[in-house]
């Protein structure tokens, strides 16, 4: 029984859950969303008649002529200045990665199959910052003994002479992209998202950090990443629904039956750090626990008799919010909500959840999309 325990409490790692604390954001002074004032086209159309104009009767045919002309141009030039917008904005973000990259080095403490370690992962990979990955065995967590935090991932960033540690995927995806956008020193960003201690009802400490979905940026940088109050609200807003609640969604549909508890155990045994008598209980004991644990998961979070409903309806939520009239989240690339979405569900592929999801909602195209996205942005050796 206790090592059934131990493999039960390596897997609650591996596919954790957790709620996440939204604060406002505090310490540095800003203004987190833009007031902006856009100057609409005046007297286009419907202005006073003059006794001039009024007595002006062009041809209608050449009037329609001319205004199909002008609708074309018009087209062509918004098509134009979207595409010039992309590429100033994959030219903006290269340029700052290369210089972040030639003076940050990055490790990456993680479970593979941790969805939070997975958010991580793909923010670096799109970005295209290397990074050295310690996978930590979820028994021991030996290779995390330096950190009083014992959650994964733990990012450690090396600048010079300061080395900096980063607990939290949200946090460590939120300081990092304000450390490429703002220049900032990492050290000074880290401080915008103070830890915040306190005891649940059962005594146990807990640790969440505050500001973890905003970005600490001046109205400017704001505009160049967001160009809008909207889209950033947005982004923060499905940020926080990945780790609230698409997250919890996880292990209740990968243990939902004996064989799937099965099958998910033989892949974090094979992907994971476990010896060899470690792997091996993990995979009979672990999967035996955790298909009980999934059904008081179940409970904890209300979901339906058959979670994979709930499963199906997270995904054709998210895409019914990405739309039909823009690839990503973001407009022409992924955005931060893209990513960390993207992910918490790649941690299921290769699992009958994750085919289930992939043949029963309408995810896929973006899915595939954010995979394509990622793979053009890592560098080809």
């Amino acid at each position: 029984m206790a090592q059934a325990a131990r493999a039960a409490g390596a897997a609650r790692a591996l596919w954790p859950g957790r709620c996440a604390l939204a604060e406002r954001l505090g310490g540095r002074p800003w203004s987190p969303f833009l007031a902006q004032s856009r100057a609409g086209f005046a007297g286009a159309a419907g202005g006073p008649r003059t006794p001039a104009a009024a007595s002006r009767k062009g041809s209608p045919r050449l009037l329609g002529a001319a205004a199909l002309a002008l609708g074309g141009a018009l087209g062509l030039y918004h098509t134009a200045r979207w595409h010039l917008r992309a590429q100033d904005l994959r030219a903006e973000r290269s340029a700052a990665q290369l210089s972040l990259s030639s003076r940050l080095q990055l490790t990456l403490y993680q479970y593979k199959t941790c969805p939070f370690c997975s958010k991580v992962r793909a923010f670096l990979d799109f970005h295209a910052l290397p990074y050295e990955v310690v996978e930590v065995n979820p028994v021991r967590r030996t290779e995390i003994k330096f950190s009083s935090y014992r959650k994964v991932p733990i990012l450690v960033a090396q600048d010079g002479d300061s080395l900096q540690q980063l607990n939290d995927s949200s946090v460590i995806i939120s300081a990092l992209k304000t450390y490429l956008v703002s220049g900032q020193p990492l050290e000074e960003v880290i401080t915008y998202y103070p830890p915040m201690k306190s005891m649940n009802d059962q005594g146990k400490e807990l640790t969440e950090f505050c500001n973890k979905y905003w970005l600490m940026l001046d109205e400017e940088e704001a505009q160049r990443v967001y160009g809008g109050k909207e889209a950033r609200t947005e982004e923060m807003k499905w940020r926080q629904w990945a780790d609230d609640w698409l997250v919890h969604l996880i292990s209740p549909n990968v243990y939902r039956t004996p064989a799937e508890a099965l099958a998910s155990f033989d892949y974090i045994v094979r992907e994971g750090k476990f010896g060899a008598l470690e792997g091996a209980m993990a995979k009979y004991a672990g999967a035996a626990a955790m298909y009980l644990i999934s059904k008081r998961l179940k409970s904890r979070h209300h979901l339906r008799d058959d979670v994979r409903e709930d499963l199906y309806e997270a995904a054709d939520k998210w895409v019914a919010a990405v739309g039909g009239d823009r690839p990503f989240m973001g407009g022409q690339t992924p955005n931060l909500a893209d990513l960390a979405v993207y992910g918490v569900l790649r941690v299921m592929e290769g699992l009958e959840a994750f085919d289930d999801l992939m043949r029963h909602t309408h995810i896929q195209p973006w899915y595939l999309r954010v995979e394509k996205a990622i793979a053009e942005a890592l560098p080809v050796h």
